[in-house]
């Protein structure tokens, strides 16, 4: 056969239709393959929610990333792939855990996470902050000023602002827990309006 027949027929086969449970199947090979032979380095998975369908990433170390659709989970993976690693892939097993909490947590019948969390994307103060976050107990809140009150830097306001602006693990790390000083919500990496549902899931 002429290069310009087999290339015809390669083309061809390039270009069929591909049964969707075959893509299935391949990609779970993938997965299990890139386990098995230590490649994975950020596996991800999307979660549907009260507040929008979530992205969720990890390493072997913890949870690293939750994002908002608004986010753009695109950009939010190749971010993660610049400063964390390229070798990403979708792999929802590892992050079952994950999801069953926060399916639990919309839910009310979760009030406290337990996962093992990959802080790597923060630094300093930021990081400080973030860390301790999770000391704002269910249903409660907190004012950025108290906030820095917590972590032993009282002036630090606008920073406390700016590590929760910037928390890489929303709904998880709680910085929707943190409200300005007269008690309204403030600003939030998912918006108004996924703030507020969560302060009110909370509140009831």
């Amino acid at each position: 056969m002429s290069d310009l027949g087999e290339n015809a027929d390669v083309a061809a086969l390039l270009s069929a239709p591909v049964n969707a449970e075959t893509l299935a199947r391949l990609h779970r090979k993938l997965e299990q393959v890139a386990e098995n032979d230590d490649l994975l380095d950020v596996a991800y998975t999307t979660i549907d929610s009260p507040v929008g369908t979530l992205l969720l990433a990890a390493t072997p170390k913890g949870l690293l990333r939750v994002a908002y659709d608004s986010e753009d989970h695109d950009l939010v993976l190749d971010t993660l792939g610049h400063k964390i690693s390229p070798r990403i892939l979708r792999a929802p097993k590892r992050l079952d855990r994950a999801a069953r909490e926060l399916d639990e947590y919309f839910a009310k019948r979760r009030r406290v996470f337990d996962l093992q969390l990959d802080l790597s994307l923060s630094k300093g103060f930021r990081q400080l902050v973030q860390r301790h976050l999770p000391e704002i107990g269910y249903g409660q809140t907190r004012s950025y000023r108290q906030v820095a009150e917590l972590v032993g830097n009282p002036k630090a306001v606008r920073a406390v602002g700016t590590a929760c602006a910037t928390n890489p693990l929303p709904v998880v790390v709680p910085c929707h827990r943190v409200v300005r000083t007269d008690g309204t919500p403030g600003g939030y990496v998912g918006g108004l309006a996924a703030k507020t549902a969560l302060l009110n899931l909370e509140a009831t």
